[in-house]
């Protein structure tokens, strides 16, 4: 079962933040004040999903590597914390600063600010997410390793 959920709350959670990051992009450069509002409001509603996606990646990604070591499955271990850290640390807070100050029409240097802080942030945990998705292609052969 692990085998199977993995995958797909991966999946899950790499399209969410990127979702996420491309809204906030395309509010910010083609919308107006009501598409950054809807976008920001709309984001921490999203956490419903990248949660629980989140926690079955990790959860399942310790079950099915519970007796395997080094390699791959250990740069998969070494990122998880750090995907971890930056989500509840830096994006989560966040989602809910940019909802309150969006929605209250307080759309300052703070809002900017903290905004490109998120956006910096949410690329690393694409990026890193993204390292997690190719190793475990490679993992389960369905990627092959590039030869010199």
């Amino acid at each position: 079962m692990p085998k199977r959920i993995h995958p797909i709350a991966g999946a899950i959670a790499l399209l969410t933040i990127l979702t996420f990051w491309i809204a906030t992009v395309l509010a910010e450069t083609l919308g107006d004040t009501a598409a950054i509002v809807a976008v920001k409001t709309a984001i921490p509603w999203g956490l419903v999903i990248l949660v629980p996606a989140l926690a079955a990646v990790g959860g399942s990604g310790f079950a099915i590597a519970r007796d395997r070591s080094g390699g791959l499955v250990a740069a998969k271990r070494r990122r998880m914390p750090l995907i971890a850290a930056n989500g509840l640390l830096i994006l989560v807070p966040c989602a809910f600063l940019l909802s309150f100050k969006a929605q209250s029409g307080t759309l300052d240097t703070v809002f900017y600010g903290v905004q490109a802080l998120e956006l910096i942030a949410g690329a690393v945990n694409i990026a890193l997410l993204g390292m997690s998705l190719r190793d475990g292609l490679r993992l389960s052969g369905r990627l092959r390793t590039a030869t010199a």
